[in-house]
């Protein structure tokens, strides 16, 4: 078994585009469905100059199989917020979520230099909270009411990685 992560690309949007379309994905991600590939398309030329956010395809065995990567990353103060979404079922129970999340790590530390990661999760996501403290995020608060989504207000928990501590375990 093998798993990398590569530069997110435009000939990945189709996999973004039928990954976020697909209900039980979404259900935690809040996208305004469905998601467009000519949209998505332009969203991704938009990415080319920006250092505030880094995109990666997770692939397993050569296939693309799920999205990960860092948004509202903070040069100043060395952190980033974590997000991950794996493709369809046949992708889940294999353990590629966590070790992708562990080559993320790296990336953020030695290519970007960052000392955190953190990363909002619903309260009622126990599968990703699973991952998140399998990986070693620790749960670091409970956010009431942090999200308005569909009229439904949602509680939220914060989790965050000191990448320094996580390297030296």
């Amino acid at each position: 078994m093998t798993i990398s992560l590569r530069k997110f690309q435009e000939e990945d949007v189709p996999y973004k585009v039928q990954w976020i379309n697909d209900d039980q994905n979404n259900k935690y991600l809040h996208y305004d469905l469905p998601l467009k590939e000519d949209k998505t398309i332009s969203w991704f030329k938009t990415l080319e100059n920006r250092i505030d956010r880094v995109d990666y395809t997770i692939t397993y065995n050569g296939e693309p199989a799920g999205l990960i990567g860092l948004l509202n990353i903070d040069v100043i103060n060395k952190k980033a917020e974590y997000y991950i979404c794996l493709g369809g079922n046949k992708f889940k129970g294999k353990g590629i979520a966590s070790i992708a999340t562990k080559l993320l790590i790296e990336k953020s530390y030695k290519e970007l230099g960052l000392q955190k990661i953190y990363l909002y999760t619903e309260v009622d996501n126990t599968p990703a909270q699973k991952l998140f403290e399998k990986v070693d995020f620790k749960k670091e608060g409970l956010l009431k009411n942090d999200l308005i989504n569909n009229g439904k207000k949602i509680d939220r928990f914060v989790y965050g990685l000191v990448i320094a501590e996580w390297i030296n375990e």
